[in-house]
């Protein structure tokens, strides 16, 4: 093995970059400072993690109480550590930290691990200290891995540098996955694992605190690796939205795979919200809408996370959502077909030139469309006709991906099965996934085949199923109709709007081209019968407010007012208000009743942690949260983009005109959207929510109406709209 010399420049001037990252990955020398001398010590484990794995370069231990470690010369201090060093990895207590990324600095060091605890996840003392750690990062040019993380290992150049118990295990590199996290208790784990299925990592990292060196940084320099064709993360927080953008369109432009399992996606972590749409979309859902734009694949469990790369791995990824199944039960094939429909996968009938190709295979007791059920009858056709079965059904134009599934094929029969499957795998034009629905025992030798090919194989036809989900592009939502150019609104007229100290919600509508009904606000209640006796019929009363959210909650909306009942709805608004204890009261709003339409809910929410802002779209009024029906996209969005959301509703048939109803105005909801998205950009960081609900969509050609909005900002007593 041979061990590529790192970059050398030093000194505080020194370029943060690459240089740094790959004293990591391919050091001349690794110092080991503060190396322990007893072996049941976690921080003895690197020096012999370092041994035992064929690292070439040189191998350092620094502690004075030994002369020999590990078959290794031990330094009493770094400055006697002789020839080039380029890591070290920082084996002392939090205390101790900043002075060894000093000295690592004063030998030359490109680089260091620091795994000690103690840092910014202990209280404001530890803050204060990770702070002076990144201080001095900077200062020395020193690039920081940690603290509070269990190192990394790089397995081209034998570099191990982790305490976890995973790097016990003999350790292959060849599959070109890699991984790095912000865990280090679920990185062992991931670590053992893909040890466990034989998926041997290029590379894996555990960021811990991310003093300096984040997920994100690492994660490019790994993606830049010819070693490395997939990497998998895990994410626990993102606070560069941007950073982790330009990472997902790397490895799209690298012709690489992102594989991300995001935690701390669940209502405990959201921020409060006045708006009906910011309570339902959650703290995540920009990261999602990023990752999904840059083809990033999202997993939800760790073995989702194992499998989907090790498929990936073999350079084939499922080009649609068409999944085909072959298996030697009709009762897994049903139950695999119920589950692709629950997620949204298709099972096409396979083509008649395809079934005819595999009827001499299959007895006629069997099945041929898809599922494929090729019975036990089949085994007795020759060694490899299970894998000459499937790859019939994988040459199916229909055909984005092969499902197997096995039931109690074991023992001798289910290894011999396995090698046919192995050796099948390779020669599919697209991914084939693998479920043995049989215990463990019965098929230990068969398993044990698949391990050693690094083929990952589901317990459960569900867990076949989600993988397959998991790695599908999106559903498509139909063939967007020519629709008009995106309008643009008046950023600096939206801007000047929001900076007031109160925004006038309907002032901002009208300022962004959002028609709305006439609107009066009215303060006694001869007032009120005036306002609605001058429109063209009845009228709707609300109460007015200035922190009064959502008036339905308060009974402070009335609809189809006549102008003789107008003053006694008036007084019956006021002591709602006053039971109810609504406090700034400024009147009552009489607006003009807007004949029914379908009801949409639009809403809008700022960017956080570097994210864009996001536009979400849903079925509208009161029931919006009971239904949950939204749609959400990254702002500004196109009028292409608008109807895909709108398309994508499960309400879209009252848009599209259902059971013979006259179509809905779709061209000016997507008009709406577009102008919505486009003011949360121009509002900037002033506005953290704007939300229309309802927005009245009249039949085609006549238009849509925002009857209530809201609106939120930041700073002292925000506001919020009408």
């Amino acid at each position: 093995m041979t061990v590529p010399p790192s970059a050398t420049a030093s000194g505080p001037s020194a370029d943060r970059g690459s240089d740094g990252l790959q004293a990591l990955l391919r050091p001349r020398g690794i110092a080991l400072l503060g190396i322990s001398g007893r072996s049941e010590n976690l921080m003895a484990r690197p020096l012999r993690y370092l041994v035992e794995h064929g690292y070439e370069g040189g191998i350092h231990p620094v502690n004075p109480h030994y002369d020999e470690l590990v078959g290794q010369k031990c330094y009493p201090t770094l400055a006697d550590v002789p020839g080039p060093v380029d890591l070290v990895l920082v084996l002392v207590a939090a205390e101790r930290v900043e002075d060894a990324v000093r000295q690592a600095a004063g030998v030359g060091a490109r680089a260091a691990v620091v795994y000690a605890s103690g840092f910014a996840e202990v209280g404001p003392e530890g803050v204060a200290l990770q702070q002076r750690l990144a201080a001095v990062a900077r200062e020395t040019g020193v690039r920081v891995l940690g603290p509070n993380c269990q190192g990394f290992l790089y397995a081209p150049t034998g570099v191990v540098a982790t305490f976890t118990a995973a790097a016990d295990r003999p350790l292959a590199h060849d599959s070109g996955v890699a991984y790095v996290g912000q865990s280090g208790a679920v990185g062992g784990s991931v670590l053992d694992l893909a040890t466990d299925m034989g998926l041997g990592l290029a590379a894996w990292a555990s960021t811990g605190n991310q003093a300096d060196l984040d997920l994100v940084q690492v994660s490019r320099e790994l993606l830049e690796d010819p070693a490395v064709r997939v990497l998998m993360l895990y994410v626990e927080a993102t606070d560069d939205g941007a950073a982790y953008a330009a990472l997902a369109r790397r490895a799209r432009e690298t012709g690489k795979h992102l594989v991300v399992l995001r935690s701390g996606r669940s209502s405990a972590g959201r921020r409060a919200v006045a708006s009906h749409t910011g309570s339902m979309v959650g703290d995540d859902v920009a990261f999602v809408l990023t990752s999904q734009e840059h083809g990033v694949v999202l997993v939800h469990d760790i073995d989702e996370l194992l499998a989907v790369a090790a498929v990936l791995a073999t350079g084939k990824r499922s080009e649609g959502r068409r999944v085909a199944v072959v298996t030697t039960s009709g009762g897994a094939g049903s139950l695999a077909a119920d589950q692709c429909e629950d997620l949204g996968l298709e099972m096409p009938e396979l083509s008649a030139q395809t079934q005819d190709r595999l009827r001499p295979l299959i007895p006629a007791f069997g099945a041929l469309a898809n599922p494929v059920d090729v019975t036990a009858q089949l085994f007795n056709r020759g060694a490899h006709a299970f894998g000459d079965v499937c790859r019939m059904v994988a040459d199916d134009p229909s055909v984005d991906v092969v499902a197997v599934f096995v039931t109690m094929v074991v023992g001798e029969a289910g290894a011999r099965l396995a090698e046919d499957l192995v050796a099948t795998a390779g020669k599919l034009p697209v991914p084939l996934l693998v479920g043995w629905i049989a215990g463990q025992e019965l098929t230990t030798e068969g398993r044990a085949v698949f391990r050693e090919a690094g083929i990952p194989v589901f317990s459960s036809v569900g867990d076949v199923v989600r993988c397959a989900a998991r790695m599908a592009p999106p559903q498509r939502t139909g063939t967007v109709p020519a629709l008009p150019r995106a309008p643009q609104v008046p950023v600096d007229e939206v801007r000047a709007l929001v900076r007031a100290p109160v925004v006038d919600g309907p002032a901002l509508l009208r300022t962004i081209g959002i028609a709305q009904p006439a609107s009066t606000l009215v303060t006694d209640a001869e007032a009120a019968r005036e306002a609605v006796a001058a429109l063209p019929g009845p009228g709707v009363l609300k109460l007015s407010a200035g922190e009064l959210a959502h008036k339905s909650d308060v009974g402070g909306v009335r609809v189809g007012v006549p102008a003789e009942q107008a003053a006694a709805v008036f007084t019956e608004l006021l002591d709602a208000a006053k039971r109810h204890h609504v406090p700034d009261v400024e009147g009552v709003l009489v607006q003009e009743l807007i004949p029914p339409g379908t009801e949409l809910i639009l809403g809008a929410t700022a960017g956080r942690d570097g994210f864009p802002p996001v536009i979400t779209v849903g079925l509208g009024g009161v029931t919006t949260e009971l239904y949950r029906d939204i749609a959400s996209g990254l702002a500004p969005v196109s009028p292409e983009g608008a109807w895909a959301m709108l398309r994508s509703l499960r309400a879209w048939p009252l848009l599209a005109g259902f059971r013979g109803a006259e179509p809905a105005d779709v061209p000016a909801a997507v008009d709406a959207v577009v102008r919505l998205s486009q003011a949360i950009v121009a509002g900037g960081d002033r506005l953290t929510e704007l939300e229309v609900n309802p927005l009245i969509v009249a039949p085609r050609g006549r238009g849509a109406t925002a009857v209530d909005v809201l609106v939120g900002t930041t700073g002292p007593g925000a506001p919020l709209g009408e």
